[in-house]
């Protein structure tokens, strides 16, 4: 009798952990996917008078680390500088000066991005401590160089328009010299800067940035668009070099009235419908930058619909 209440108990735990694995590994699937994210201008506000290799300023500099850093990582669909120029320069949004949160929301909308990022160079360069050092016959001069950068760091969620991270990001490098001046102001190539400690903080201070951005990632949920139906199959703008997966099945939603914050005047999103449901049948289209799907339920899918997770 206690052998035979025993056993339905041990089948039943066995298939408790069995569905607790498979929504783990869903989850795990589901969080695998690649956010799109725009990384706009970062201001220089250092007082520096620093150069990059071609005449980049600070900001420009410390801008494409960044874009690096995210594509090195894998984890993301970063948008070409090119593009983002473009809408820009088309939709008349200032260039010079600092991007503000409701710019960074507009450009990352026209982009079809979840995630903004934006900031400004507010310290970068060197300070010196000098010490004479006398040694039996002579005077040697002791040098203790720090170079110091800091960012003041935007993160915005484009769905949302909220800033998810406002953070002042530091990072110091530091280095001796005997008599020998090591700060430098202008770098020929990106190897120069690298070498030097200024570039060493600035390199640490990306670090610092892309781990916020990571952090931030994971509270955004992965979605994409429909590009076109044609007859019984939906092209949707995110494939396998995104994670999508054949027989992923996601639900589609039409975006509809915008819900506008009374007090700030922001954007909070929009009252979205379900209009139905569409499964993954070739996630290799573009390079796997794109899929096909075919229709589970729902009709007349049109461009701009939302695709989301289940």
């Amino acid at each position: 009798m206690l052998y035979s209440l025993r056993k339905p108990l041990f089948y039943g735990i066995l298939m408790a952990m069995g569905l607790s694995l498979s929504f783990s590994i869903q989850a795990q699937e589901k969080q695998g996917r690649k956010k799109r994210i725009a990384v706009l201008m970062f201001n220089d506000q250092s007082s520096s008078n620093y150069r990059w290799a071609s005449y980049k300023t600070v900001g420009e500099g410390v801008m494409e680390m960044v874009i690096t850093e995210l594509v090195k990582t894998g984890n993301y669909r970063v948008m070409e500088r090119s593009k983002i120029d473009a809408i820009i320069q088309e939709q008349g949004f200032q260039q010079s000066g600092a991007v503000t949160q409701e710019t960074a929301v507009a450009v990352g909308k026209l982009l079809g991005v979840e995630l903004a990022v934006f900031g400004v160079v507010s310290e970068f360069g060197y300070s010196r401590n000098n010490k004479n050092v006398r040694l039996p016959g002579a005077r040697l001069k002791v040098g203790n160089n720090k170079a110091t950068v800091a960012i003041d760091l935007r993160i915005v969620s484009v769905t949302t328009g909220e800033i998810l991270t406002a953070d002042d990001v530091r990072e110091e490098k530091a280095a001796t010299s005997l008599g020998v001046n090591t700060r430098k102001y202008n770098f020929s190539d990106q190897k120069s800067f690298d070498q030097s400690i200024v570039g060493k903080a600035a390199r640490k201070a990306v670090e610092s940035v892309i781990k916020l951005i990571d952090k931030d990632a994971e509270r955004i949920p992965w979605q994409a668009k429909v590009v076109i139906m044609q007859g019984d199959k939906v092209y949707i703008n995110s494939g396998a070099d995104d994670g999508v997966k054949i027989g992923d099945t996601f639900k589609v939603f039409r975006p509809g009235e915008k819900l506008i914050d009374p007090d700030t005047g922001l954007e909070l999103g929009t009252i979205d419908k379900e209009i139905g449901q569409i499964k993954v049948a070739d996630n290799t289209v573009g390079d796997g930058k794109a899929a096909i799907c075919t229709v589970v339920s729902g009709a007349d899918f049109k461009k701009g619909d939302v695709v989301k997770d289940q």
